[in-house]
Parts: structure tokens; C-alpha cells; sequence
């Protein structure tokens, strides 16, 4: 994709938070149906990554910094919306791809950017729950071909961090109304289709109804100010968006990311740092996969699902995934290998969660991190290589992947419950930022460790 002129940035006003000199902030990104009422739910989890903070005031603090993308757009307009939040201007979705998905306008809202400062030189981290894992590595591969214009690149990510995120598909889109023959039509009869409804009629009311239900439909003229009540009648007895290529449940399809991959799609880039924490409910035995039966009340729709997401045929799937090809038979339950593409956390199979690509075809390294609940933050940097007193970082240019056992989409983001998983999660994760910065330089403002 080269870059095109119609991409440059469209300074707005000021940032409405202009960043103080301190760590270099975290972008938080929420997944599918994410963003509604995002501060509040994600609770005080700041105050348990004091260890990254600046010995002294709060102002030398790390920041974080929510941003709002569209909850059922696909990956492509969630990273444009991404990209815009933070450097601020007229959302840009580009004027080929805005006529091939139909959308009305290739623009979008107009936005006064979080962090207009952000560039090469000023780096970010960016931490995404489920689908903001891939909307994240969605906008890197954005920067690396030039879609936002020559001055922008890769290496404004300094890392890139997500839980639960479906980089290479879940099965959970077909069994919510995705055909597995035909994707990305949907089954008229299904929670898709309904959902998919509950957008819609949002949407037209958007004028009401966005300041507590964004679903950022501005480029597609939903609103009962551009379109008439016919129109809603007809979009809700058949929505070209929701069987088009250009939604989130496409996205996640596995016929989906094999075609990203086959783009090169979520290759890594040489100068920024990844760590992703994929969680399995339970295991695989003799055949069976079952959470425990306690969790039923914290978590019932994820666990309802689970038990499907660990039984589903593979094998029905059109065209056929390129891991289902590699697998042959053994995909199917009970296969040699067959457990790490069932085993799931309720939403998401344990092996998309760990990073785009497979294993084969990209840089990682994966450890088993058995419990949360009360690490040792000096045991896991030993895991990393990474010792108080010595030089020895983390890598960039490489997965560092983190087996979760007894966890499930929403045992670490994005609903704040207090939980002792939850708080070790952050404290580990703002250590890790710091060695990151320690590692890329960006640690000027750092207390000494």
C-alpha cells in the first residue's frame, strides 16, 4: 500500500492532555463491543504499578491513555480510528478502501488528538484487551506500508502488550452466526444477526444515543440525520455491513487472518517489544474440556461457550485454514497436538492468542506462567533474562508469550473486580514497561532501579 497524500494529518486545536516529561505513556485499546463507560471499568489499576513510577510526585508518573475506536468496526477502521486519537485530525479510513467497503465518505469524526506529539522520537506502548491486540498490530503494519504518510513508521510503538486477543481467528464468530461455509454472510436466525440489529437502531440514534453507545458509524451515514426510517427498516432486514469483509466478526474469522498473514501482515518489527498473555480456562482430558463448574456465576456467557470452542470441527470450515491444513487429522479433538487449538479462554483458542503468524514464521518465546495471583516480579524477570544489576533486557523484534492456566477472557481486563490476579497482572506489567524503557532508552525520567 503506498502512501498517498490524502493521508496527511489535519491538525486540530490542542491536545486536550498535553503529556508531561515522565515514562513514555500506554495506549489502552479494548476488543469487540468495548468502550462503553472504559474508565470506570477498568478501575484503579494504575495504583498497582507503582514500581514504574518516578520516585517523587505523581507528575513523572506513567500515563495512561484510553482511546475510543469503533466496537464492531473492522481492523482496518479501528486502527485508522487508533492512529487519529492520538495525533488528532480528520479520521482518514482512505479513499480506496472507503469505496471497496461502502461506506459513504472515506472520513470519519474530526478529533483533538491525546498525544499529537507522538512520533518516532516519541514512542508509545499500547496495551490491548481481545480485538485491540490485533487492532494495535493492525495500525503497525499501517505505519510500516505508508497509509498514514511518509513521517510516520513502525517504531512509534515501542511495545506492544496484549491479553486474550484472537490475532489468527477464533472459532467463537461461527458459532455466534458466521457461516462456516460462506463468511462472512451471517445466519438470519443467530446472536450475531441480532446483535448486528442492536447496532443499527443505535446508530440511526446516534444523535441521542453516542455519548454513552459510540459506534464511530459517522463514515457509513446510519444516523436518522442522514439516512430515513426506510432505510433503517431495510438495513435491520439485511445489513450489507454485517456480511461484508469490513466488520469485526469478519475480522476474526480464520479465513480472515490467513489472508492478513499471507500479506506478511503482524510481522514484527525490529525495534519494538511484544509480550502477550493467552489464557486457558482449563485443559484438554481424554477428549473433554470443561471449566470449572464454580465459574459458571462469574463468567456464564463465556462459559457456555467454552466447551464449543473446544468441540468445534475444524474441518467444516471454507476455505480451509492454514493450520487445519498443517494439522491434517490431528486437528480433530483428541489429535497429538490438537490441545492448543482448543483450549480456550471462553472466547478466544490458546494459540491465536499468542501472536500473529505461526510460530514457524515469526520470533517468540513462550513461557508457562502457571499463576498470577502472587508472582515473584524478580522470578519473572529472571524468566526474561532479566536481572537486577546486570544489562541483560528484553529483546525487541520478539513475542515474549505468557501461558495463563485457570483464566478466562475477563479474568484480567477489562472489568475491574480487585481481584489478586488482577493486581499482580499490573504490577508485573509496569515492571516490564520499565525494563522496556531501559532497554530502548526511553528512561530518562526513571527512578534508578
Amino acid at each position: 500500500m503506498s502512501s498517498k497524500s490524502h493521508h496527511a494529518i489535519q491538525p486540530v486545536g490542542e491536545s486536550a492532555a498535553i503529556s508531561e516529561q515522565g515514562p513514555p505513556p500506554l495506549v489502552i485499546v479494548e476488543g469487540f463491543l468495548g468502550g462503553f463507560g472504559t474508565q470506570t471499568r477498568w478501575g484503579d489499576f494504575q495504583n498497582h504499578w507503582t514500581d514504574d513510577s518516578m520516585a517523587g510526585g505523581s507528575s513523572r508518573r506513567r500515563r495512561a491513555i484510553f482511546v475510543s475506536v469503533g466496537p464492531v468496526s473492522s481492523l482496518h477502521d479501528r486502527a485508522c480510528e487508533l492512529f487519529y486519537a492520538l495525533k488528532g485530525g480528520t479520521i482518514d479510513y482512505g479513499a480506496e478502501h472507503a469505496a471497496h467497503h461502502g461506506h459513504t465518505t472515506q472520513y470519519g469524526r474530526t478529533i483533538v488528538g491525546s498525544y499529537p506529539e507522538w512520533s518516532k522520537e516519541k514512542p508509545l506502548h499500547f496495551l490491548g484487551h481481545s480485538f485491540g491486540g490485533p487492532t494495535i498490530t493492525k495500525m503497525q503494519w499501517l505505519l510500516e506500508t505508508g497509509f498514514f504518510g511518509e513521517a510516520y513508521g513502525p517504531d512509534m510503538l515501542l511495545s506492544v502488550n496484549t491479553v486474550s486477543s484472537p490475532f489468527r481467528g477464533t472459532s467463537v464468530v461461527y458459532l455466534l452466526g458466521e457461516r462456516v461455509d460462506a463468511a462472512p454472510l451471517v445466519r438470519f436466525w443467530s446472536v450475531g444477526n441480532a446483535i448486528t440489529k442492536v447496532v443499527h437502531i443505535i446508530s440511526y440514534l446516534s444523535p441521542w444515543t453516542a455519548s454513552h453507545m459510540d459506534f464511530h458509524t459517522e463514515s457509513r451515514g446510519y444516523s436518522c440525520r442522514e439516512a430515513s426510517f426506510w432505510s433503517l427498516i431495510k438495513t435491520l432486514w439485511r445489513s450489507d455491513w454485517a456480511e461484508s469483509r469490513d466488520i469485526a466478526p469478519y475480522d476474526c474469522t480464520y479465513v480472515s487472518a490467513d489472508t492478513r498473514e499471507a500479506m506478511g501482515e503482524g510481522a514484527v518489527n525490529p525495534n519494538t517489544f511484544y509480550r502477550s498473555y493467552a489464557a486457558s480456562w482449563s485443559t484438554m482430558k481424554n477428549g473433554k474440556f470443561k471449566p470449572p463448574a464454580k465459574d459458571f456465576w462469574e463468567e456464564p456467557v463465556l462459559y457456555h461457550y467454552a466447551t464449543p470452542i473446544a468441540n468445534f470441527d475444524f474441518m467444516a470450515v471454507r476455505p480451509v485454514p492454514s493450520f487445519v491444513a498443517a494439522m491434517g487429522e490431528d486437528i480433530k479433538v483428541g489429535g497429538e497436538g490438537s490441545e492448543v487449538y482448543r483450549e480456550n479462554d471462553g472466547v478466544v483458542p490458546r494459540f491465536s492468542q499468542w501472536h500473529p503468524l505461526p510460530c514457524k514464521q515469526t520470533k517468540c518465546e513462550h513461557f508457562h506462567h502457571s499463576d498470577l495471583t502472587n508472582p515473584s516480579l524478580s522470578s519473572s524477570r529472571e524468566n526474561l533474562g532479566v536481572e537486577n544489576g546486570s544489562q541483560t533486557l528484553p529483546s525487541p523484534g520478539k513475542w515474549y508469550v505468557y501461558e495463563l492456566r485457570k483464566a478466562h477472557h475477563g479474568s484480567i481486563a477489562p472489568t475491574w473486580l480487585d481481584t489478586p490476579r488482577q493486581r499482580a497482572f499490573w504490577k508485573e506489567l509496569g515492571r516490564w514497561l520499565r525494563d522496556v524503557d531501559l532497554a530502548s532508552g526511553h528512561c530518562s525520567s526513571l527512578a534508578p532501579m
